[in-house]
């Protein structure tokens, strides 16, 4: 090979690694519990968790962005809630999608029913006079899924979630408070903006999805791999009329 055709070939191979970035969590859609471990219900709100429980067609909705020249590729996803009195982990599937565009009349472009794997208690939902309960202990549930990959554009994620106890499955709320534009269906009704029932406020559901990044290559970065391509083909071509 010449020097110049393992130059190009470098170049191509930079292009392409430069975008990818490490499998890790690629977006977190906010905090589900406090610097103590706690998500705290603060007045005036008064609602503690929101019904997110597939047996009674109950889901929940919150937004995501992937910025234009980016593309995930993503492996799993990661819930977070309760079940009332819960001594361990008993979430068992999630029913989940995601909609490109609108939650109620997007393109659904991924979709599935997910057994849930126990990725740990996370802390407790609580009260300002009950900080020290523990009987709504907040669990990560991952949902390894079938690879699948997103190009840039603004999307929704809706779930609901099985357990084996017969209290919820429960969403708390982002634990910092924030007003946002999630989403909650009751009764397989369509998705309306969650406001909580005593303050009227919204809020921002806890989600992260876990995966890769990359960027989109420039026009110039196909043409430079083509280019490297050609090379290497003819180098090869040359070898064998020797």
């Amino acid at each position: 090979m010449t020097r110049f055709a393992f130059l190009t070939l470098a170049a191509a191979a930079a292009a392409l690694s430069a975008g990818a970035a490490q499998a890790a969590e690629i977006y977190n859609n906010g905090p589900v519990v406090d610097a103590n471990g706690k998500s705290v219900l603060t007045s005036p709100n008064t609602t503690l968790g929101l019904g997110d429980q597939t047996s009674v067609g109950n889901s929940v909705a919150d937004d995501f962005t992937i910025a234009a020249g980016k593309s995930w590729n993503i492996s799993s996803l990661d819930f977070f809630g309760y079940q009332t009195s819960s001594t361990g982990f008993t979430f068992q599937q999630a029913t989940w999608a995601i909609h490109l565009g609108d939650v109620n009349s997007g393109t659904v472009v991924a979709s599935g029913v997910t057994k849930l794997t126990d990725g740990g208690l996370q802390g407790y939902r609580v009260t300002p006079t009950t900080l020290t309960n523990t009987a709504r202990g907040i669990y990560k549930a991952q949902a390894d899924v079938t690879d699948f990959t997103l190009a840039a554009g603004h999307y929704w994620l809706s779930w609901s979630l099985t357990g084996s106890l017969a209290s919820g499955p429960w969403q708390p709320p982002v634990s910092d408070g924030r007003i946002g534009n999630a989403q909650q269906a009751t009764s397989g009704g369509a998705y309306a903006t969650w406001t909580d029932t005593g303050s009227g406020l919204t809020a921002e559901m806890p989600f992260a999805i876990n995966g890769m990044t990359a960027a989109v290559p420039e026009p110039s970065s196909y043409a430079l791999m083509l280019a490297g391509a050609a090379l290497m083909l003819g180098v090869v071509r040359r070898r064998k009329a020797c």
